[in-house]
Formats: C-alpha cells, structure tokens, sequence
C-alpha cells in the first residue's frame, strides 16, 4: 500500500510540471496567434524569413510552465533568456544591420539624390505615430518606442524599444514585423487613394551610370554626415555603412558575403525566435497590446500616405519631363525590397512598360537610413 501511494503522489507531482495542469486561456490564445503566423508564412508566402522564426516563437513562449523549472525566456539563467539578452541588450539589431548594408545596393540613391527626401518624409509617420500615442496616454519615452514601428524596419523597432521601452518590446517588436509582412497588402490602397490614373503612368527617366568611385566613397561620406548629425544612431548608422563598404570596396567579399548571408540568417533566427517567446500570454495580452497593434498601423498608413504626398508636392517645383511617379512614395519606409516591389506592382497594372523598381528602390533604401536617424534622435531626446 506505501508503495501504491508513493506512485500516485509521484505521478501527482509529475502531473503538476505538465503544460495541461498549468494551461490558461491566454496560453491557448497565443499558441493559435503564433500558428496563425506560421501559416501566413507558409501559405501566403508573407515575410516567411521572419513570421515562421516570430509564429513559433510564440508557440515555445506560451507553452504553460511550472514555476521555477528556469527554462522561460524571463528566467534568469535559462538557455532562452541568455539568447534574449541579444534583443534586450541591442545586440542583434546593428548585426542586421551589418547583413543589410552588405546586402544593399545605395546606386539608385547616389544616382538621383533627390529621392533621399522621399525617404525623410516617410519617417513622418513614426512621428505623426509618436503624438497620437502621447494623447493616448503613453509616456514620452513609450510613444517614442512605438512610433518607430512606422518605419516599417523591425530591427530598429527592437533597438528603440530595448532602450526606451523594454516592458513594451513583445508587442512593438511583433507589431513592427507583422505590418512588415502585410507591406502588399497595406500599402496598394493608400497609393491608389492619393494618386491619379495620369499620375501613376509617369515615366521617370533611367538612372544614370554610378561609378565605383561613388559606391566606394558613399558609404564613409554617408556615415561622417548621418553620425555627425545624430551621433546617438552609432550602432545603427555604423553597422550599416561598415556592411556597405565591405560589399563595395571590392577586397573584403568572403566578409560582405558572411555579412549578408550566414550572419544575417543565424541572427533573424535567434532575433524571431526570442522576440516570438518573449510574448507570453500575461505580459502579452493587455490592453496597451492592441492599443500598440492600433498605433503601429495607423503609423504606417501615416508613412505611406506621406511618402506619396510628399512626392505630389514635390511635383509642383519639377519641370516636365523630370516629374517622380508618386507611386514610388510608398517606397520610403524601411521594408527593403517589398516595398519598393510594391510601386513596381501597382505602377504595372496601369501601364505594363512602366517599371519602376530601380527607382523605388532609391527612396527605399533612404528609408533604411531615415529610421536608423529617427531613432537616434529619439533615443537622444527620450532616453
């Protein structure tokens, strides 16, 4: 009979460590949001380098534990929490941003600088994003966090938030990557809404030839005049103008190549993965949540329409003949390439002969460094 109660106080006590006797409907809730994602990723084809790593993520933060068994990504010493140091300590975000510079092609920028203001007027969003989170009550250094999700750049989002906003980074980190992956599908009505049929078949002229003397030198010019300016977006700033010479200096390939490819793999795996489960159900599924959810959208729908605006404007000092496309506006968010492939998209289904990737492609990558430079000045002002 002791030995019969000993096994049933055993099993018991085994029962009690199980995911069933600790389950919460919010673990429930945030293990389907986290499926959900791996299914638009694979399904949809939606940004699958970022929602599978984020949607199982989720998955592994939310699976009910018991208290003490130190493997949650909050339990100090657990193999999760030490890989989250890379999200909580800023770590990763410059890494990407290495891989990104090294990856990026600035030729259609330097070829027609021009569309480096399209790339500033977008960031109007993070700021337009910033004063409506201030009225809704968020703190300065919070609203700060939250508006860089405009930006549409999921990197800098994690940096600013690390620094302004930790107890906020699950939600804007998440918010930041998924209006990332909904760039098709955001992005093409608001273009449309802004933009006429005669306005959105303007041909632009083709860039000009860059030499590899401009490539070579654009990189360190770009870096001295952004860091000079805002000094706070180093880590930024630098890593991505570091990547961009080792890919255009033509000596440092097998560097630019491990940049661009193994570095920027393992770290989007380790970033999605932690970020995803740092999103547990009761840090996860409050009210400020959805109000980030809100604002994260309505900031990007902010630097969209401004990006197209700004071009429309823009427009009015041009002579004929060197009008921009305003459909390319949208392109001044971060979202390199999708957004850029978004104007080509919608420029096509009003005239088929009329692509406007390489241009797009200016203002996109002015968005990669007008997020890296909002960011700085927030952190400078709100930190």
């Amino acid at each position: 009979m002791i030995y019969e109660a000993s096994i049933l106080d055993n099993l018991q006590q085994f029962m009690m460590y199980t995911g069933f006797a600790n389950a919460t409907l919010g673990h429930i809730i945030m293990i389907v949001i986290g499926l959900i994602f791996i299914t638009l990723a694979i399904k949809k084809d939606w940004e699958p380098m970022l929602l599978i790593p984020i949607g199982f993520g989720i998955v592994v933060g939310n699976i009910p534990l018991f208290n003490g068994l130190c493997v949650s990504v909050y339990e100090e010493g657990s193999v999760l929490n030490i890989l989250y140091s890379g999200v909580k300590q800023g770590w990763y975000p410059p890494l990407i941003f290495l891989g990104i510079g090294a990856m990026t092609d600035f030729s259609a920028l330097i070829s027609n600088p021009k569309l480096l203001l399209i790339g500033a007027a977008a960031q109007f969003g993070i700021f337009g994003a910033y004063a409506i989170a201030l009225a809704m009550g968020f703190s300065p250094s919070e609203a700060g966090a939250i508006g860089i999700i405009g930006g549409a750049d999921g990197p800098t989002a994690i940096f600013l938030s690390g620094r302004l906003a930790p107890d906020l980074m699950g939600a804007i980190a998440v918010s930041a990557y998924s209006y990332m992956a909904l760039v098709p599908v955001i992005q093409p009505p608001i273009m449309k809404l802004f933009t006429t049929s005669k306005e959105r078949t303007i041909k632009m002229k083709p860039p000009r030839a860059v030499s590899q003397t401009e490539k070579k030198l654009f990189p360190i010019i770009g870096f001295l005049l952004t860091a000079f300016i805002v000094p706070s977006g180093l880590p930024l700033l630098g890593m991505l103008f570091f990547g961009n010479l080792l890919k255009e200096s033509g000596v440092t390939r097998r560097l630019a190549e491990t940049a661009r490819g193994p570095l920027i793999d393992v770290v989007t795996i380790l970033i999605g993965l932690t970020v995803g489960a740092s999103t547990q159900a009761d840090k996860f599924l409050q009210w400020n949540s959805i109000k980030i959810f809100a604002l994260g959208a309505l900031s990007f729908v902010i630097a969209t329409a401004a990006g197209v605006l700004f071009v429309k404007f823009f427009n009015l000092f041009l002579k004929e003949g060197n009008k921009i496309n305003p459909l390319i506006g949208n392109a001044g968010v971060s979202a390199v390439p999708d957004a850029a492939r978004v104007s080509n998209n919608v420029g096509l289904e009003y005239d088929k002969s009329n692509y406007l990737l390489m241009h797009a492609m200016g203002p996109n990558v002015a968005g990669v460094i007008g997020s890296a430079v909002a960011a700085g000045i927030l952190l400078a002002f709100l930190a």
